[in-house]
């Protein structure tokens, strides 16, 4: 069972690996002189291949051998990194991802592409130049101490690991192994350390070992040795002069650490330091998605019995149980918070796999295109990055393909050669807006209103905005493109995109300028799962506003309608604001009180008013899905229950007023009279309402 936890652990620790292998070769490629960058790529292969060979993955470990010997022969200057070095240092990458899934019981692994990359990755080691000979004149100054002497240099090493080094399924003496294969080394034992034998734990590792080796090898080569154990261990490289390294005999190996004089002039990192290093990366633990997704299923029903404990504190009116449903309440708004923060993961892994997507496509498609990301450090549950994916590769694609002129066409019009597709994400109140954008050709929108006639989804009387005729492409089956290719051209693209957003309780908004580009934002919820929420109510139903957006609360009198003669506006702090009748749009038949509450809510279209009958206060609300029956539902994000056990709807004040333009749209275009926006299905209200007449137009 440990030895399945440990192996299950270097699956997750490789494939972040990968990500970042991934991300250093695509960095690389546009920056072939970077030994830094160098540096990263083969520290990850590096750790890859000692934790595969570590855990039993031995065929990894020897794929991945190959590919970081021409690596370390990029650091040492033996090999040039070039473009088809980097590609085929990524289909190499791929091959690992392979025999991770394959290890892992999810497919099987191409073992002739495996043969192929491993022949290809030979011939280039085989090409490299030799190492240049060591000079026998001595250097005009002392070598740098980072960059190491390329003569035989004495390195005194200090190896404490970690207590759970053993427990974790490390050996010492295969790191010892990997040292002798750099120069001569001398190992002597450090047993002060050891308790009593009363005090022993047998899986702790309670010594450490004091090392001299002479090598030519670089600071940073025998670093790369202890490179996947060093934040768990106490470990200092010191470059000692020849001179003040004695020979290790039998009989004094009991003073060896008091011989060892470190050079005056050499940077060490303190043992402190590393103490605190270690102690960093100690406090992080990895915790499995299902669990976390149990946990905030449970604070989910918490939080609802909590309203019911609130509810039945202010009934019963009982000071100790007021004073109790308080504590509860303020314990479960903390433990809600936590439990939230604990999903939210930052968009830059997500967005940085796109750059491979745009590398591979701008090759495919003979177009010079980079990504640039804005906003990466963005913060999103977890459940909603992990369906974002599908969506930005259909933008990227269809931007590749459609939007994105070739370098030719570009300069043609005036335009640089290289095309720039931006991919930003920023907070706006309890969503995040993905947006997707580049400075392609556009989008015509009176080519997309002829296509969507001729296909049959409009009819040619059809009266649109230009808005209008720009969305017409999220319909299903819908494609300007002339040709199908491997890209795009079938009509899935958007579609997928337009359902996958409206699954995460998403809205889409496409802007288009004529040989200016294309530029596609997704508004996304923060979470899925609770929200800070008003209550409110009209009639006898009971609604929910997100209270990230709602702003302020005025009263609407009878008064105030009679002075703007009839018309939805509203003087709010001197300024007029349209407004929305709740009961009205919703064709809920109620009789309309001589006073209302109008509650000011923020949306894309500017500040709007709901007009509702009372507002009742702040809700913690745990949002659940509506059901199959209701999927159509546009208006409302989801529902949840109150404390005495009702349903109450959660409002999308976005949507909600979009449908309100809409619906005024089409009364401007159209003779026939307006449709009503209503949330009925199967002639049943969702606030359980029989259909009703609406009386007045929003």
């Amino acid at each position: 069972m440990m030895i399945d936890q440990f192996k299950q652990g270097f699956q997750e620790e490789a494939r972040e690996l990968l990500i970042e292998l991934e991300a250093a070769l695509l960095e690389l490629d546009q920056n072939r002189e970077d030994l830094e960058i160098v540096g990263r790529a083969f520290r990850a292969l590096h750790t890859i291949k000692g934790s595969g060979a570590m855990f039993g993955f031995d065929n990894i470990a020897g794929f991945v051998h190959d590919l970081e010997t021409v690596f370390d022969q990029i650091r040492n200057g033996q090999l040039a990194a070039t473009s088809d070095l980097v590609n085929l240092s990524l289909v190499a990458g791929d091959q690992i991802k392979s025999m991770l899934d394959e290890a892992a019981g999810m497919g099987t692994s191409d073992q002739s592409r495996a043969a192929t990359i491993l022949s290809d990755l030979r011939k280039l080691a085989s090409a490299a130049k030799p190492a240049a000979e060591p000079s026998s004149t001595p250097p005009a100054a002392p070598p740098s101490l980072d960059e190491g002497p390329r003569q035989n240099g004495c390195w005194a090493i200090h190896f404490r690991p970690g207590p759970d080094v053993l427990a974790n399924g490390t050996n010492p003496l295969l790191l010892f192994r990997e040292l002798r294969e750099l120069g001569t080394l001398q190992v002597l034992l450090d047993p002060t350390a050891i308790p009593g034998i009363d005090q022993i734990e047998p899986e702790r590792c309670y010594v450490a070992w004091n090392l001299v080796l002479s090598t030519p090898a670089t600071r940073d080569a025998i670093r790369d040795v202890f490179i996947f154990i060093e934040d768990d261990s106490e470990l200092t490289i010191e470059l000692q002069p020849t001179s003040s390294i004695e020979p290790v005999g039998e009989e004094e190996k009991s003073d060896f650490p008091h011989r060892i004089e470190p050079d005056a002039g050499s940077k060490i990192e303190t043992l402190d330091n590393k103490s605190a290093k270690a102690a960093a990366v100690a406090s992080t633990l990895r915790v499995s998605a299902d669990k976390l997704d149990q946990l905030v299923n449970l604070v989910g029903e918490l939080v609802t019995v909590q309203a019911h404990l609130s509810e039945l504190a202010a009934r019963q009116e009982n000071p100790e149980i007021l004073a109790i449903s308080e504590e509860v309440d303020r314990l479960t708004a903390e433990l809600r918070e936590n439990s939230m923060s604990m999903r939210l993961l930052t968009l830059r892994s997500t967005f940085e796999r796109f750059r491979r997507l745009v590398h591979d496509l701008s090759a495919e498609l003979g177009k010079d295109v980079e990504l640039a990301l804005e906003g990466a450090e963005t913060e999103l549950d977890k459940t909603l990055i992990d369906q974002l994916k599908d969506p930005l590769v259909h933008l990227i694609r269809n931007s590749m393909d459609h939007g994105i002129e070739s370098p030719a066409e570009r300069v043609a019009a005036g335009k640089p050669p290289t095309a720039t597709i931006r991919i930003s994400a920023l907070h706006a109140g309890a969503h995040v807006l993905i947006r997707v954008s580049d400075d392609g050709r556009g989008l015509n929108a009176e080519a997309v209103r002829a296509r969507a006639i001729e296909k049959g989804l409009i009819s040619a009387a059809a009266e649109l905005s230009e808005a209008e005729m720009v969305s017409l492409i999220l319909m299903p089956g819908f494609s300007t493109a002339e040709k199908i290719t491997d890209v795009s051209g079938r009509g899935v693209g958007m579609d997928v995109i337009r359902r996958s957003v409206e699954n995460l309780r998403g809205s889409i908004e496409i802007n288009s300028a004529k040989g200016a580009g294309v530029s596609v934002t997704l508004r996304l919820p923060l979470t899925l799962a609770i929200i800070d929420g008003l209550l409110v109510r009209v009639g006898l139903e009971h609604f929910i506003l997100p209270l990230a957006n709602s702003l302020e609360c005025v009263e609407l009198t009878r008064q105030d309608i009679r002075e703007v003669h009839g018309n939805r506006l509203a003087s709010v702090r001197g300024k007029m604001i349209p407004y929305i009748r709740l009961s009205e749009h919703f064709e809920m038949q109620v009789q309309t009180p001589e006073r209302e509450q109008i509650m000011v809510v923020e949306t894309e279209d500017g500040l709007f008013g709901l007009v509702v009958d009372e507002v009742l206060g702040n809700h913690q609300t745990v949002i659940k899905n509506l059901g199959k029956l209701y999927r159509d539902v546009q208006m409302v994000s989801g529902a949840t229950i109150l404390g005495n056990g009702t349903v109450a709807l959660i409002i999308d004040p976005h949507r909600l007023v979009q449908n309100a333009l809409q619906t005024c749209s089409r009364q401007k275009y159209s003779d026939r009279p307006k449709p009503k926006a209503r949330i009925f299905s199967a002639g049943k209200s969702l606030t359980g309402e029989q259909p009703g007449q609406r009386n007045q137009s929003t």
